[in-house]
């Protein structure tokens, strides 16, 4: 019995050492010659289609691979490990098990981070300071400077400071929530649909203007003060706040307009009277007291809430020429007029349009398309069950030139560039989701490839690869070539002559294409 088993035990390493020798001679022979290497997918050494002038080097399938093009060099054990460098932008990156470990670089700004949580960045900025920020999410903030004013350490809930973080320009803080003073500035756009929920994020108003707070027990006590404003806040008894017409200088040194503002808040989240841009062409009051109305007037645009959120909706935009009534809005709408379009109830139909943007759903999620038109470029989405399937098309309207880019989960992704390009994908479980993480590419995209099929009208290149280069074609208007089974079967033609290979031997040695056979001489 022993005998047996040691037996086929022997038969089989015998087995695997004459197929490792054969595969090692069939490598060398193609090694000594200087040719590309067709073993796929033991290994697979191939020009890429869509770049000229690059090659990628493929071992043990999806676990190994390294691509060198002129301008950036990948070498990647997916999904392990990445490291990849653009020569041309001074820049590199490496993952670990992405997106768990990162490293970039550009330049001279470095920043790696695990899980987001723990992260540190360091480099040199526009007003010539060297910085390091390190941060342990949400617990700990540092940041380090050639400027003395910049540096700050913040140990979450206890003391601290930070600047330029969390959307605010500081952040200073004692046993948080007990004491918390903030800064902030800076100006943000309000969408008409914004009215009916500003009361709610009050943040969108006082971002308009530099304003510092300071909350005791945030955020239900502050005092607010900034240039020319003041406000107090007890919630949810009242808040009281208002902010006086000023002018100031842009970033290009000419002086601007800073609209002014008055708002009162009683027993929130009941009762709002806001008085808004304030020194502007178009003043605007917004009176409610939930749920019975809301109310919004102003020279360009009237709009009524008759039982907040969802009751009857009466909206005139003069400014956009369009009149609008929703009941309750936003899932019932009806819009016409020169500036906008709608016809919408939700979930079962919607179609709606202006003059640069386009919206549709029929039995939303089963179907949806967005538009943007614009001057110079068309960007058309069409969905079905969000990510199923989507198609996406980018037209440049001067050239005509367009972009498409095709995903059914998780089956495939089909992409079409600018300039032609073409590359399909099967299977694609991630790439619908995140279709422009370059990391998802490189690290995950091999490991599930199984076809892969690319071509460039430029060079007039193609190639398709099954199962990680099983088996693999290649053609351009020189040559075609083809490999099965780790190259045991390989076959290469071209303009002058063409040759065959079987278990790695050459057979004839090649034959120059378009040669009269020899006739017998009498």
């Amino acid at each position: 019995m022993k005998t047996t088993l040691a037996c086929r035990w022997n038969r089989k390493l015998l087995i695997a050492c004459c197929l490792s020798a054969w595969i090692l001679a069939g490598l060398a022979s193609f090694a000594s010659d200087g040719a590309d290497i067709s073993a796929g997918p033991a290994c697979d050494r191939f020009a890429l289609t869509l770049d000229p002038g690059g090659v990628r080097t493929e071992i043990a399938g999806p676990l190994f691979y390294n691509q060198d093009r002129e301008e950036d060099f990948i070498w990647s054990i997916p999904p392990l490990f990445c490291y990849a460098t653009n020569k041309l932008a001074d820049a590199e990156e490496m993952d670990f098990l992405y997106p768990v470990w990162t490293y970039d670089r550009f330049g001279g700004q470095k920043r790696w981070q695990f899980l987001q949580i723990i992260n540190q960045s360091t480099g040199d900025f526009q007003d010539d300071t060297i910085r390091s920020k390190l941060t342990l999410f949400p617990f700990f903030f540092s940041q380090r400077s050639t400027d003395p004013t910049q540096n700050y350490t913040a140990v979450w809930p206890l003391i601290g400071r930070v600047n330029n973080r969390l959307y605010y320009r500081q952040i200073e803080f004692v046993l948080w929530p007990l004491w918390v003073k903030t800064k902030r500035e800076g100006s943000v756009a309000r969408t008409p649909e914004d009215e009916f929920i500003a009361p709610f994020f009050r943040w969108r108003e006082e971002r308009r203007v530099d304003v510092t707070t300071y909350n005791v027990v945030a955020p239900f006590f502050h005092y607010r003060e900034g240039p020319g404003l003041q406000g107090y806040q007890a919630l949810p008894l009242f808040s009281w706040e208002k902010k006086e017409v000023s002018r100031r200088l842009d970033k290009w040194g000419e002086e601007e307009l800073v609209p002014g503002f008055r708002h009162l808040t009683i027993l929130w989240p009941f009762f709002f009277s806001q008085d808004r841009k304030l020194g502007t062409a178009n003043e605007e009051k917004f009176r409610a007291l939930l749920p019975l109305f809301s109310i919004l007037r102003s020279p360009y645009r009237d709009s009524s809430t008759y039982v907040w959120p969802l009751g009857l909706t009466l909206t005139e935009d003069r400014a956009r020429h369009y009149q609008e009534v929703g009941v309750p809005w936003p899932f019932i709408v009806f819009a016409w007029g020169e500036g906008k379009t709608t016809t919408r109830v939700w979930p079962i139909y919607s179609h709606s349009r202006n003059n640069a943007l386009e919206s549709d759903f029929l039995l939303w999620p089963l179907y949806k398309f967005n538009a943007i038109h614009a001057e110079t470029l068309d960007r058309r989405r069409s969905r079905i069950l969000f990510f199923l399937y989507s198609n996406t098309i980018e037209e440049n309207k001067e050239n005509g030139e367009f972009r498409r880019r095709r995903d059914f989960w998780p089956l495939y992704t089909h992409r079409k560039e600018m300039d032609g390009r073409i590359r399909l994908q099967v299977f694609a479980p991630l790439e619908p989701f995140l279709p422009n993480i370059d990391s998802i590419e490189r690290d995950y995209s091999p490991l599930w490839s199984v076809w892969r099929a690319e071509s460039n009208p430029e060079t007039g290149a193609s190639s398709q690869s099954l199962l990680w280069n099983l088996y693999r074609r290649e053609s351009s208007p020189e040559s075609k070539k083809g490999s099965l089974l780790f190259g045991l079967f390989q076959y290469q033609s071209g303009a002058e002559r063409s040759r065959v290979r079987l278990f790695y031997i050459p057979l004839g040695g090649g034959k120059p294409r378009g040669t009269a056979a020899p006739t017998a001489v009498r």
